[in-house]
């Protein structure tokens, strides 16, 4: 089993940032996806941005690119969104997850094995 523990939300108004974190730990993998969903009222879940553990492979949602930069700390087990220029439409439970088992990246939450408890971001106008 592997726990996902993200911190790091809050309110920040519009044109701001946030950086959100996400703590793994329990069982270890030699190669894993590790990527942050966000979830707005009455929406899907939807991807944002992923790395590959090893290599450091990102990739990253047209909405947020430019914009977001997904990062991990080796020695910590942790991956780290910065979330810079915030607009009200980036409001949602953002969630971490890693995927254990597919490395291609998949932008679909069926997808991934393990999820945290999700945090909340609201950007105000």
């Amino acid at each position: 089993q592997v726990q996902l523990v993200e911190s790091g939300g809050g309110l920040v108004q519009a044109g701001g940032s946030l950086r959100l974190s996400c703590v793994a730990s329990g069982r270890t993998f030699s190669n894993y996806v590790m990527a942050w969903f966000r979830q707005a009222p009455g929406k899907e879940r939807e991807f944002v941005a992923g790395i590959l553990w090893t290599g450091g492979r990102t990739n990253y949602a047209d909405a947020v690119k430019g914009r977001f930069a997904i990062s991990r700390d080796n020695a910590k087990n942790a991956v780290s969104l910065q979330m810079n220029s915030l607009e009200p439409e980036d409001t949602a439970v953002y969630y971490c997850a890693a995927d254990m088992t597919d490395w291609s990246m998949s932008i679909s939450p069926y997808t991934y094995d393990y999820w945290g408890q999700g945090t909340q971001v609201t950007v105000s106008s």
